[in-house]
């Protein structure tokens, strides 16, 4: 299994970014998949989810309205689309697997992550 995530920057508040997960090595259209971010000195963060096919997406409540998560399983390919970035976004954003059967906050691989950082 093998998730290389893309597409992180610097970008001032306000701004937008799209990340990239290119996924390999299982059936990528299998699997729910999931965007966590990790802010330095904190923990690990849920940030959004997406079902096998990409018709049902969940958020994080610090996220709704601004993010959009959505795949292309012909291209083996997850996306984020942030908007009205926010310095609180700075972060790092990796992709992740969610087994099969569980809830959407688990993952058992996940890529390094690239790292956003929003500020003025």
């Amino acid at each position: 299994v093998q998730l290389v995530e893309s597409g992180g920057d610097m970008v001032q508040p306000g701004g937008s970014l799209r990340l990239s997960c290119a996924a390999s090595g299982f059936t990528f259209s299998s699997y729910d998949m999931t965007w966590v971010r990790q802010a330095p000195g904190k923990g690990p963060q849920w940030v959004s989810a997406i079902n096998t096919g990409g018709s049902r997406t969940y958020y994080a409540d610090s996220v709704k309205g601004r993010f959009t998560i959505s795949r292309v399983n012909a291209k083996n390919t997850l996306y984020l689309q942030m908007n009205s970035l926010k310095p609180e976004d700075t972060a790092l954003y990796y992709c992740a697997r969610i087994p099969v059967g569980q809830p959407l906050y688990e993952y058992d691989y996940r890529g390094q992550g690239t790292q956003v950082t929003v500020s003025s």
